[in-house]
């Protein structure tokens, strides 16, 4: 980096700490502090809701899943696209609870203060580990464009210091300050300029990558100097990668995202989205009116669904163009740090600087959000239900403040403990189920009760996050015993294809990675050791050609059923053929693992009622595993939620009456006269009863109103269109 792309980052940061300042003049009582006084129109709303719900690891993560399994990473990120057309609805939900979080949900709609503080653990615990693949990611993706991926050089330290422990403690530093200055109308507004930095870093380097293809190809003797265009780099795109890449499902044999797997990923986003503890702000409680809160959350999440494309179509002219580097063919979380540096570098003007600050918004925007929002769950939840109910509206904030720290400060520890992106993200995404069932079934259901929430939450946190850890060190015989042991068949695909350049280019990053694995076994000191490391290294890979006959081999399965980790031989490790097809020049070769092995990781304890229910896990594939984790985790707690809620006490009807009541009545963006609407409803909580869709059993479901149906209706066209988008500009030059 030089020194203009160091003084856009100084710029960027000052600026921040600047507004934060600035919007502390207008903080005078906690809904001014954690909602920013419900007075945020649609633009802010729409940015807010765009950078809430767009991290740093966003890009970084749709570079890496787009290099491992082509186009149908995007899923990676995009698995969202079909929960924004029920936006429109429930962003209509937030506004008109009128809390402060969604912990006050809880203890309103169960009355249960308790209930609240348990949300708040939660609530902490799922920022916790989101942030970290944030800061984890950031910190992968600055390295490379920095320069520093040996470290970073220090006075104080005889070795080099990795990023990560310089980096976010400054990231750390800035959103804390304009943060805790200013609020969520600080956040609001540095997502505004946020957002549009992340736009910018999402298009950028299409069009320089693309350009750049064209010109290796020129370069190669391929194309003519004079008729270059960025078409030819479509064209060079299609060139150096197989078909396969170009799949928006499915994708590479060894591919991440089949079809099966993507649904039941959607599915399980919709029903835990809802209770992300930001929504109740970014998702529409902040806004000055309905149609602001609605308008806000549907656009502001389709921009982020368009910024995934220009994700998806960067990683794969990554993959064309980068396939040589060994950097990221050891690790592709690099892959969008290695693009910018050596894409934007070579231009100047501060590019890769304003890249770094780009990236930095993505990650700032999110952060800030999600400080406050735990901040007033810790506040409102914990301090003022527990500790201080009296305490002053200065006072509330003051600890409103302090106690942002812990999400920053948590998350921070995690990601340097853990630092893997996408395993993170995916921690972060299956947490909500925990609250999930009792927040939807309280919603619509007058008789959903307070044990039978407490008992849920409690079931699906034990079963789903305590048991699987627990098991192996409780019960550590389970790790050998043939019973618990049992793997998956291994499939074997092999597709015989004339080589491209992308293939040439990644067998040499695969020589040098090989040659940096031998000296570094060489130099070990112990002859035995350096002895055993050299035996285990595998023969060097050989060199290629274009056009020279490749075999590609994808190879899934051979790993434990019921453990996340792998399965280790005792003694020879073997496989028995069990089948073998061929199907348009590939061949599949089907085997079963014979022998004993010893298994890791988590216990999938969720597997045990596929069992019950006699399915043969052993023959399912490595995604329909993972794919079979979500139904029990979905299914499960809504079953429990409902059939303890017919046989535990119910709730008082004053308190439901109320909370229905207020539901059902539109917001009116003038606060006072908002609260002499709700006192005449209060008086006769059953004047909406007339909108029920069914008046029986206790289910509040109203009538969809037109602007409903049709907002629901254009949602899901656009939805359709995004992925008719990404496919189209995948195929442009094939």
């Amino acid at each position: 980096m030089t020194f203009l792309d160091y003084l856009v980052l100084v710029v960027y940061f000052l600026a921040m700490i600047v507004i934060g300042a600035i919007c502390a003049r207008w903080i005078k009582k906690q809904e001014d502090y954690f909602m920013g006084g419900r007075g945020f129109g649609k633009l802010l709303q729409t940015f807010a809701a765009f950078g809430a719900g767009t991290g740093s690891n966003d890009p970084i993560q749709v570079g890496r899943t787009t290099w491992t399994s082509g186009l149908s990473g995007i899923w990676s990120v995009l698995l969202w696209l079909f929960a924004t057309p029920f936006y429109w609805i429930c962003a209509v939900w937030y506004r008109r609870m009128r809390l402060l979080t969604l912990g006050d949900w809880f203890v309103e709609r169960y009355e249960s203060k308790s209930l609240g503080a348990a949300y708040t653990v939660f609530g902490i615990s799922f920022y916790v580990f989101y942030l970290s693949a944030m800061f984890s990611a950031i910190s992968k993706v600055l390295a490379p464009m920095l320069q520093v991926e040996a470290g970073v050089p220090v006075p104080w330290s005889a070795a080099p210091i990795e990023l990560k422990w310089l980096l976010i403690p400054t990231i750390a530093f800035v959103v804390i300050t304009y943060s805790v200055l200013g609020g969520l109308r600080a956040a609001y507004w540095t997502d505004l300029i946020q957002g549009l930095c992340i736009i910018f870093l999402s298009i950028i380097l299409i069009p320089v990558g693309l350009n750049a293809l064209a010109q290796d190809s020129v370069e190669a003797g391929n194309r003519e100097a004079a008729t270059v265009s960025v078409y030819d780099g479509f064209e060079v795109l299609h060139e150096r990668l197989t078909p396969e890449y170009f799949q928006i499902v499915g994708g590479p044999a060894a591919g991440e995202f089949p079809l099966h797997f993507v649904l039941s990923l959607i599915v399980l986003v919709i029903v835990g989205i809802v209770v992300q503890p930001h929504f109740i702000a970014t998702g529409g409680g902040s806004a000055k009116t309905e149609n602001s809160a609605r308008i806000g959350l549907v656009v502001g999440n389709f921009l982020k669904r368009f910024c995934t494309i220009g994700w998806a179509l960067t990683g794969l002219i990554a993959l064309a163009y980068f396939a040589g580097n060994p950097r990221i063919e050891s690790d592709p979380d690099y892959v969008w740090g290695v693009a910018s540096r050596e894409l934007l570098g070579p231009l100047g003007f501060g590019l890769v600087g304003l890249m770094v600050a780009c990236l930095l918004a993505a990650l700032m925007s999110s952060t800030s959000a999600y400080m406050l929002v735990s901040s007033a769950l810790v506040t409102r939840n914990i301090y003022a239900a527990y500790i201080n109910p009296q305490a002053s509206e200065t006072r509330y904030v003051l600890v409103g403040r302090l106690t942002g720290l812990i999400i920053i400060v948590g998350a921070a520890l995690v990601s340097l403990s853990l630092y893997d992106v996408f395993a993170q993200f995916l921690l972060a995404v299956e947490l909500p189920i925990i609250f999930a069932a009792p927040f939807w079934v309280g919603m619509y259901w007058r008789w959903a009760t307070k044990w039978a929430a407490w008992l849920t939450v409690l079931l699906a946190t034990f079963v789903f996050f305590v048991v699987p850890p627990l098991a192996p060190q409780v019960f550590p015989e389970m790790l050998k015993n043939s019973k618990w042991t049992e793997t998956n068949i291994r499939t074997t695909t092999l597709l015989n294809r004339p080589a491209t350049q992308a293939d040439v280019q990644r067998r040499e990053a695969q020589r040098e990675l090989w040659e940096e694995k031998r000296q570094e076994a060489e130099a070990l000191s112990d002859p035995s050791k350096r002895r055993e490391a050299i035996d285990a290294l595998a023969p060097q890979p050989e060199p290629l050609k274009v056009g020279e006959m490749i075999e590609d081999r994808f190879v899934s399965g051979g790993k434990p059923v019921f453990w996340t980790g792998p399965a280790t031989p005792i003694g020879e490790a073997m496989f028995i053929e069990t089948s073998r097809s061929e199907h348009d020049g590939s061949i599949t070769i089907v085997e079963k693992r014979s022998g004993e092995v010893t298994v890791s990781g988590l216990f999938r304890v969720d597997f045990l009622i596929y069992r019950a229910l006699g399915f043969d896990l052993t023959q399912m594939s490595d995604a329909m595993l993972t794919t079979l984790r979500l139904p029990a985790r979905i299914i499960i707690p809504f079953i429990v939620m409902i059939a303890l809620s017919l046989i535990t006490p119910r709730n008082s009807t004053e308190a439901l009456d109320r909370y229905y009541a207020r539901m059902k009545t539109p917001v009116n963006p003038d606060p006072e006269e908002d609260r002499r609407q709700l006192d005449a409803v209060y008086a006769d909580p059953h004047c909406h009863d007339d909108r029920r869709l069914i008046p029986a059993l206790g289910l509040e479901i109203q009538r969809p109103r037109v602007s409903d149906v049709v907002g629901v209706l254009v949602c899901l066209v656009v939805s359709v269109a995004f992925i008719g988008l990404a496919v189209w500009l995948a195929g442009i030059g094939g």
